[in-house]
């Protein structure tokens, strides 16, 4: 059934309302953003309810019934906020969701407003319609998924679970345009990778900083990062890696399938990386999900030029591979580091995630990504990033990342875009991907 077009134009005024309100997090300031959502709702005969985490922290869950005869509801979910921009460098200002060549500009026109008001759009064309839905459908907007979560699905889970417990949910990271060597590849998100947030923190003598030092804590700390950069990791090869590098070996032809293959077998994997992958960002991609990962991101040390601090601390952005828990992670950066005057703590963690694709909604949403795009190719998708779906998981909750965009080749680079600058979606594809997740839903519950 076509999504009328006056509906589509609504998504399109409708994200930009939403890209106008700054929702940058730090520190967030969702409220605005889930009213408005509210107040659109509203207008079709919707009771959604605003629920605040934290002073202006607001969280949004609305639900069309459905009679239950198909199965567990689905939940449609985004988050508010969006990661912060510096308006320097931008061809067009990141708050202004201006439309221009073709693409509407904006931070969180990406990562994630257009979600939301492709989900919003949904569920007020199946009010406007009338439609009998065979399962209830639920949209939920939620705070603070740039900063762990702890506010938005993470506050939902703990304290309104009924409100968004659901057989399946639909959220972030799926089903946009991927282009890589010349095919046009739809990863759908069946997974990512949990979060360990650590602190390095190295001892060392205190003193004058006019006599060198070999031991002080600077310079114990710059050799662990050091170490860190320089060595990677372990291989994992988890379930979820594998499903995705022979899915994309598939879609790739030949070469890259047996490429990938190979990159499988961990005593081949950083061959195959080095010498196998010339696509620069596909080798860091497939290093990502192959391995547990520890990225140095903060520094803090000292407190004046001339004197050696007895502390310094590094920020440790760690990444763990579905199966592997924190304590592993330690166990690994602790050996590479080599250091027992380097302490490695963990101040931070999310689970990992992983759905089966053996499942009646993953195979339609594969259909859905070769309806919307005949010449593209899905697959499944583990992801080096967290999102909403390992709070979600708590639940029971089989999350997919699928927010159709479709990509023209050769304009951007997709991945670039995501917490980068100038971040923009171009207006034919997002009315394409509007009408891609119309089309799933109704398939699903109509």
């Amino acid at each position: 059934m076509p999504l009328p077009t006056p509906a589509t134009d609504e998504a399109i005024a409708l994200l930009q309302a939403l890209v106008r309100i700054d929702t940058s997090n730090p520190p967030g300031h969702e409220t605005a953003a889930a009213e408005l959502l509210a107040s659109h709702l509203r207008q079709d005969g919707y009771e959604p309810q605003l629920l605040e985490a934290a002073p202006g922290r607001t969280n949004l869950v609305v639900r069309h019934k459905g009679d239950g005869t198909g199965g567990g509801p689905l939940l449609l979910t985004g988050h508010l906020d969006v990661a912060p921009a510096d308006a320097t460098g931008w061809k067009h200002p990141p708050f202004s969701a201006e439309i221009a060549e073709g693409w509407l500009w904006g931070r969180g026109t990406l990562d994630m407003k257009n979600h939301l008001a492709a989900c919003a759009t949904v569920m007020r064309q199946i009010a406007r319609d009338g439609l009998k839905l065979k399962r209830d459908v639920i949209f939920a907007a939620v705070a603070d998924e740039e900063a762990g979560c702890a506010l938005g699905s993470k506050f939902l889970v703990d304290q309104h679970p009924d409100l968004i417990r659901a057989e399946y949910a639909l959220g972030e990271l799926g089903a946009f345009t991927f282009h890589m060597a010349g095919r046009r590849l739809y990863p759908i998100q069946v997974g990512h990778k949990g979060l360990a947030w650590l602190t390095l923190r190295a001892k060392g003598m205190a003193g004058h900083g006019s006599i060198p030092l070999e031991d002080s804590a600077p310079m114990r700390l710059a050799r662990a990062v050091m170490r860190l950069g320089n060595m990677p990791l372990p291989v994992h090869v988890t379930e979820p890696a594998r499903r995705m590098l022979e899915g994309m070996g598939r879609a790739l032809g030949a070469g890259s399938s047996l490429a990938l293959k190979l990159a499988c077998r961990p005593a081949l994997t950083d061959f195959v990386l080095q010498n196998l992958i010339r696509d620069e960002k596909g080798r860091r991609l497939f290093g990502a999900v192959l391995r547990n990962t520890a990225s140095v991101t903060q520094l803090k040390a000292g407190v004046a030029p001339n004197v050696y601090p007895l502390v310094a601390e590094a920020t440790v952005d760690g990444r763990l591979l579905p199966g592997q828990a924190t304590a592993d992670l330690l166990r690994e950066v602790r050996d590479v580091v080599d250091d027992d005057d380097v302490v490695c703590e963990a101040f931070r963690e999310l689970p990992a995630t992983e759905s089966p694709t053996d499942t009646p909604l993953y195979r339609l949403l594969e259909e859905a990504v070769r309806a919307m795009d005949p010449g593209g190719a899905p697959y499944p998708q583990l992801v080096p990033g967290f999102t909403d779906a390992g709070e979600l998981a708590r639940l029971g909750i089989r999350t997919y990342g699928f927010s159709p965009l479709v990509f023209p080749e050769g304009e951007v680079s997709l991945p670039d875009l995501i917490h980068g600058v100038d971040e923009r979606i171009p207006l034919d594809g997002f009315r394409r991907g509007v009408q891609t997740l119309w089309d799933v839903v109704l398939g699903f519950c109509g």
